[in-house]
């Protein structure tokens, strides 16, 4: 056995031994029109007295937040906001949220809009919280305090960071990201409001459904059996197959919106149990590196990804082009596991997501590879990634 299979198997038996010491999530949502008006009076009957609003500038400008807290109305809960958050979150913005949740005496979190604006409000929560330097806490369980109860409301139906204990924050001068995992971090209720998802553009709505269906993918060929992973992951494939490309082409859809905020929230649930893949190794560097939003990033590599582990991972492939309606019965594994590699590539056409990335540059190969390479050996991947293969992929995806 190679050093890095050695370190990668010694890796999978750590993570699973903290696993099964820890508690077991607990997931609450409300869901359906009109379910973030439930999820304040559900906060407000909670004793929160006062609360930071975690969120964008634009969402907050647009009015998307007033729509969302709409239900603190005839509440005794006090509103702060926090709506610096940017794409791809850095330590930075992370500070400026606490100073305002401890000058503001805020007692709890509320996250409203994309991955960003909840990773970052996780991360807000557990800082204010502690005087440790969350730089410090990137890797698992680093997060040992109590954290203050951290609640989302998600505009993207994509990242998943609804539903699981998991906060990506980027390094403020070398833009790398960093995961932080702790039981504390997953939110104690969300709402998967279709209201406040109606608006969402066409671009934003591929990625994001492209980014919960790699979520989906890497959480049903994984090599850690645990938990309800492969039925939540089973039923996001399938729902996603369905609905992104009405979601995509009528954003009015109220029905195809809904089915995507559930698939993104069960693909959270998934990864929640046993964590992502070698698509997010490589994504995770094309974003801290040129700032490619992380849905468009993951949807760009995962055809590769997927190619690569073909072999590995041929029966879960197959399986899944079953779940996604492709494929005739009587059909070899090697020839669905192909079909349903052809059925991403083509959903990702569909919906309009190029195939290239423009930002990437041939002399970042050997830096985004270096740090690809590292962060998948902290994953429970079917096939490590190794050096060619992935100088393959980036050259793939290059004008």
């Amino acid at each position: 056995m190679s050093f890095r299979k050695l370190k990668h198997a010694t890796n999978l038996f750590l993570m699973k031994t903290l696993a099964g010491l820890g508690p077991s999530p607990a997931y609450m949502a409300y869901t359906g029109s009109g379910s973030a008006a439930e999820l304040c009076r559900h906060i407000a009957r909670s004793g929160v007295r006062k609360l930071l609003v975690v969120t964008d500038r634009p969402l907050r400008e647009l009015g998307v937040v007033d729509a969302a807290t709409a239900g603190f109305a005839d509440s005794a809960v006090e509103l702060a906001f926090y709506d610096g958050v940017e794409p791809n979150p850095t330590y930075a913005q992370v500070a400026e949220g606490r100073a305002v949740m401890l000058d503001q005496g805020c007692e709890a979190v509320l996250a409203v809009g994309g991955g960003s604006s909840i990773d970052a409000a996780k991360i807000i929560a557990a800082s204010a919280s502690s005087t440790e330097d969350p730089t410090g806490w990137v890797g698992f369980g680093k997060v040992r305090h109590e954290v203050p109860r951290i609640y989302a409301i998600p505009t993207t139906s994509g990242t998943g960071s609804e539903a699981t204990m998991g906060s990506v924050i980027s390094d403020n001068v070398t833009h790398e990201k960093g995961i932080i995992s702790g039981a504390g971090l997953l939110p104690s209720a969300v709402a998967l409001d279709s209201d406040l998802l109606l608006g969402m553009p066409p671009a934003i709505t591929a990625a994001t459904g492209m980014d919960a269906l790699t979520h989906a993918i890497e959480a049903y060929i994984c090599v850690w059996d645990r938990g309800t992973r492969k039925e939540h992951a089973a039923m996001a494939t399938r729902m996603i197959f369905r609905n992104l490309r009405d979601a995509v082409a009528d954003g009015s859809n109220r029905e195809a919106r809904q089915s995507m905020a559930l698939a993104a929230y069960y693909a959270g649930i998934a990864i929640n149990q046993v964590n992502v893949g070698n698509v997010h190794a490589i994504a995770h560097q094309l974003g801290g590196k040129y700032g490619i939003p992380h849905g468009l990033a993951n949807a760009l590599v995962l055809p590769h990804v997927l190619e690569y582990c073909r072999d590995a991972a041929r029966t879960a492939l197959a399986e899944l082009a079953d779940l996604a309606g492709i494929g005739q019965p009587g059909e070899s594994e090697d020839s669905l596991a192909g079909k349903f590699i052809e059925a991403v590539i083509r959903l990702r056409s569909d919906v309009g997501i190029p195939d290239k990335a423009e930002s990437l540059r041939a002399e970042d190969y050997d830096y985004l590879t270096d740090l690809a390479l590292k962060e998948c050996e902290g994953y429970p991947v079917p096939k490590l990634l190794e050096r060619e293969p992935t100088l393959a992929i980036l050259r793939a995806i290059t004008p």
